[in-house]
């Protein structure tokens, strides 16, 4: 393909939910009032953690970045999906689509390895306990932060470079909300078959290897509380270890049914729900499930609002 038919597409046409008209309001109105929620919940846990010296913990330090970086994930998708559920079409720059692909994809691999690291804290935890204020120091903590975001950033960026170096040249339509791995290699004029190798052996490297570690560090905490004498003991172990295990197994699930299955196997309808649930509902189940089960949150949460009530009083 000539060059210069390379550069006809200067943007794109972002179908998202163009599919279902008459359901364009009823979703607008949903997805605003998750998305207010997922703000509201992650800010109020940033906050909490970060007032409250009890939760100066790495477990909830882990949480704080993680919660952070959930406000970051859903900033970069859904406020535009939401001003396109009320015009006739979306359009995006070709810089925009990649600038979104970019931060998208380098903020939900962040997230994958802070659940990673989530999963190596409660291991250090249960299986380590004596052992745990030594190994899990700041410093520690801090450096697997770091490692996290910037592993994410260098594998979303050499994802973003090989899709964007690919020919666009015929439709420019995205049959999805934002734009992401599969959509645009369906709209490449060309392909780069070793590029194509290299986004399915990071996707698998982060996805798939990062789950494994996860059941790793559970296997290990599951066989470290069986040795537990007492049931309230094993009951408190299992309690440290349930919410993170849920956000898990639901980011997980939805992440390789997305990335990890065969490209031929790509149909809009499957992969825009999906995507809604990556998207609002795992960012919107980590304040909800965290807060639900987490006492020390809870407690601390109370403490906030009490001592705002005063305030306010005074």
């Amino acid at each position: 393909m000539g060059r210069e038919n390379q550069s006809v597409v200067t943007e794109f046409i972002l179908i998202g939910f163009s599919h279902f008209p008459n359901l364009k309001v009823p979703l607008f109105v949903v997805f605003t009032i998750m998305y207010f929620t997922i703000l509201a919940g992650n800010i109020i846990i940033v906050t909490t953690i970060r007032s409250e010296s009890s939760l100066h913990i790495p477990m909830y330090f882990f949480l704080s970045v993680l919660s952070s970086s959930e406000i970051c994930y859903t900033f970069i998708i859904i406020p535009n999906m939401l001003a396109n559920l009320l015009r006739e079409t979306g359009t995006i720059s070709v810089i925009g689509c990649a600038t979104q692909m970019c931060l998208f994809l380098g903020f939900g691999c962040t997230n994958c390895m802070l659940l990673t690291v989530m999963g190596y804290d409660r291991y250090v935890c249960i299986c380590k306990p004596l052992r745990y204020p030594v190994l899990m120091n700041q410093g520690l903590c801090t450096k697997l932060v770091v490692f996290s975001a910037s592993l994410g950033f260098l594998f979303s960026t050499l994802e973003t470079i090989i899709i964007f170096t690919l020919p666009f040249c015929g439709p420019n339509k995205i049959h999805h909300f934002f734009c992401d791995l599969a959509p645009l290699l369906e709209l490449a004029c060309g392909r780069n078959y070793f590029g194509e190798i290299v986004i399915f052996l990071i996707c698998f490297l982060v996805v798939f290897c990062s789950f494994l570690l996860i059941l790793l560090s559970y296997a290990l905490i599951l066989n470290a509380i069986l040795k537990i004498p007492t049931t309230d003991g094993k009951r408190k172990a299992f309690s440290t270890c349930t919410s993170h295990l849920i956000v898990v197994v639901v980011h997980f699930g939805c992440a390789s049914i997305i990335y990890l299955r065969p490209q031929s196997r790509y149909t809009l309808d499957e992969d825009t729900l999906i995507s809604v649930t990556y998207t609002l509902v795992t960012p919107l189940l980590n304040p909800v499930v965290y807060s639900l089960r987490n006492k020390d949150v809870q407690v601390a949460l109370k403490k906030s609002l009490g001592r705002s009530a005063c305030t306010q009083k005074m």
